[in-house]
Order: structure tokens, then sequence, then C-alpha cells
């Protein structure tokens, strides 16, 4: 598959061309159940793991009758640690949830094809030779956004490291986000309207997959 190659002023980048995207990563078919299990195997690793409170058998109290059933002229109890008492159990209290599922490696990178697949079929895939700014301002990329038909929401893929200027330029801007090619996930490429992707990027995904 070859998609055009573009400038951050929205040119096609000279002497440069096209670029030749890899079928394995890029022309991959989609399915909706693989991805729908990457993209919950993703949310649920995000849920921190509850904590539990101590209920009325983990309280580390007496469990003597501290007074007698009838004649007390009090309600009738057996030790300190019921939920009525000050230190005794918390009465329904949280349990501990632990989220920890578990995807097999080879779903996983599947369904992260898939996703580059889906937006490169659907004409939302856009790739840059880089994103060097003029200027890091958030105006100066402003200027740009309307000629690279970044849509309205984008995500930003990079290669090893992310270009500082861009990230600044970018940081003010709620409809774009900025991940390096290691962060790339399934989750926030279907989340977003448009997939930008620059050559290091493209580079460094189909080394991923091919090494």
């Amino acid at each position: 598959m070859k998609v055009k190659v573009q400038t951050i002023d929205g040119a096609k980048a000279s002497g440069k061309g096209d670029i030749e995207l890899n079928d394995e990563v890029f022309g991959v078919e989609p399915r909706a159940d693989i991805l729908h299990r990457v993209v919950t195997w993703q949310l649920e690793k995000r849920r921190g793991t509850a904590r539990g409170a101590r209920e009325r058998s983990d309280v580390a109290r007496t469990g003597k009758k501290f007074g007698r059933q009838k004649g007390g002229g009090t309600a009738r109890h057996g030790d300190r640690r019921a939920p009525i008492f000050v230190g005794g159990g918390k009465a329904h209290g949280p349990r501990v949830r632990d989220f920890n599922p578990s995807l097999n490696k080879k779903v996983r990178a599947l369904g992260l094809k898939m996703a580059l697949s889906a937006k490169a079929r659907d004409g939302q895939l856009i790739v840059m030779e880089n994103l060097d700014l003029s200027e890091s301002k958030t105006k100066v990329l402003k200027d740009h956004l309307g000629k690279l038909g970044f849509g309205r929401t984008a995500l930003v893929i990079d290669g090893d490291a992310l270009n500082i200027g861009f990230a600044l330029a970018s940081s003010n801007l709620r409809e774009i986000n900025l991940l390096p090619a290691v962060g790339a996930n399934v989750y926030d490429i279907l989340k977003h309207e448009t997939l930008v992707l620059t050559r290091a990027a493209v580079e460094k995904l189909e080394a991923r997959f091919n090494g």
C-alpha cells in the first residue's frame, strides 16, 4: 500500500514521494471481536486494585463476651469486634477486587495491526516526513492544521523520541495527542479520528512486528 508523505506545511515532501507500507502491518482485515478484546484488556489493566476494609473477622480484638446477656440495661453483644464499636470491623466495607486480566501476546499484536489497518483502509492515516516546525508555537501549528487535514481529533505518533518543538506547540491543543512509537496502542488509535505517523514511526512499527 502506497501513501503520500506530507510535510508539516501540508505539501507533498519534495524528493520523497510516496512510502510503501507493509501489508502485513497496515493491510490486515480488521475484526471487531479482536479489537474489542484488546480494548477491553487495555481498559481493565488501567483500573487500580481497590483496598479492602477490615471486617469483623479481620480485626484483632478479644472475642470474650464483655458483659452479661441480660440485666445490663444495654444491647446484647458478644465481643468488641462488632461494627458498632470504635475499633471494630467495618460493616459491608469494600472488598479487594484485583483487575489483572490476561491476553495472549499474539492477540494483542494482531489487534494493533488491525487498528493500524483500519485507519489506512478508511483513509484516516496521514504519513508525515517529520514534525519539525519553524517555531515551537501553538499559533504556527494551528496555521498548518487546516492544510494537514487532521480532523477533529488526531493521534500523532513519532519515532523513538518525541519532537520537542511539536510537543510544545501541541500541548495546548486538546484535539491533538502525541505518543512515541513504543506507546502505540489500540485504544488510543481507535479513539481518535485521524492517525498521523511520521516516517520514523512507520519504520519503528514495521520493525516491531517483523523483528
